[in-house]
């Protein structure tokens, strides 16, 4: 995968620091603006993270411990966590303080009432849009579920065995043309879109950037995997109805069975790893440290807030046309 084109002053400094063989990246100051919808920060900390997946052509496979950009990540990682508290505050003060986890994490999701695309990829949505959608989501979806599989060497008894489980079905059970990444990518394939990793990394959003980024932030920082199931579980007991919406928007306009056949995957897959993932693993998990219980829940309330904002901002970039027309 090539380096992606800067946005700015900070993937700016990212970019041109690996691109340039640089031994360590020099120090560099944040400004004070928020980070979550800034595409310049986004993309600076996605192409810091991409050195612990695949790395980038050219590059050095030990920039991943350079500790200039290792110090950067830390600072924007601040940052964007505590915006992400910050944001999710109000979802969680309703929330009890004791109970049954897997039951609030159920909870949280069902009184999530933030305008979702799915419908109106269902019924509206154009060809051109649904292409926007697939592409807008690429970034996540072409390796998804590898921010996860960090967290399997961070938990144990339980937990660790349910997590396995779930990972397992994810990455194809033991057959590679299953793996949900490969489905995402022959959707893309079918629907006349480029299949490759990172294809798409220059022409998506800030907050699809935000999407992927806290998954691996959750994912990569050992005190926050109570976050990363929490996200994993609100990610999976949100995703199945969408699903079944947006296969029958793929089908609509007429796209190749391949495209649907995406969605239609995660319409049972995900039914099935609610519980898994609210349940046996984050309950697992609190049962054995009942202090991570709040960070699992805040994990949960970002994943909503997240996918609240970028699917409001596809939202209005898609229907503000046809405001104006009306």
């Amino acid at each position: 995968m090539q380096l992606p084109l800067e946005r700015g002053p900070i993937s700016r400094h990212v970019i041109a620091t690996l691109a340039n063989g640089e031994e360590q990246a020099s120090p560099l100051a944040l400004g004070t603006g928020a980070v979550v919808d800034d595409a310049d920060t986004q993309l600076a900390l996605w192409t810091i993270y991409e050195l612990h997946y695949r790395g980038f052509d050219g590059i050095p496979a030990d920039r991943e411990w350079d500790l200039g950009l290792l110090t950067l990540r830390r600072d924007i990682e601040a940052r964007f966590e505590r915006e992400l508290r910050d944001g999710t505050r109000d979802r969680l003060v309703v929330v009890p303080s004791d109970g049954d986890i897997g039951r609030q994490l159920m909870d949280l999701v069902a009184a999530d009432d933030s305008p979702s695309p799915a419908a109106f990829l269902q019924r509206r949505a154009s060809r051109e849009q649904l292409l926007d959608y697939l592409r807008e989501r690429s970034v996540q979806q072409l390796k998804e579920s590898d921010a996860q599989s960090f967290v399997l060497p961070r938990l144990d008894g339980p937990a660790k065995a349910a997590l396995a489980e779930l990972q397992y079905d994810e990455y194809g059970g033991g057959r590679p043309e299953r793996l949900h990444a490969t489905l995402y990518a022959d959707a893309l394939d079918a629907a006349g879109l480029d299949r490759t990793y990172g294809a798409y990394i220059d022409d998506v959003s800030a907050l699809s950037l935000a999407c992927a980024n806290a998954m691996t932030m959750f994912g990569l920082n050992r005190r926050l995997r109570g976050a990363a199931m929490g996200h994993l579980a609100a990610f999976e007991a949100s995703s199945s109805v969408p699903s079944r919406k947006i296969a029958a928007g793929m089908e609509r306009v007429g796209f190749p069975d391949a495209v649907a056949a995406y969605f239609h995957e995660h319409v049972e897959a995900d039914a099935v790893h609610e519980h898994l993932a609210s349940s046996d693993i984050c309950g697992a998990m609190v049962a054995d440290d009942p202090s991570l219980r709040d960070d699992v829940l805040f994990g949960a309330a970002s994943c909503l807030l997240l996918d609240a904002l970028s699917g409001g901002e596809l939202l209005e970039r898609w229907t503000s046309g046809l405001e104006q027309a009306s």
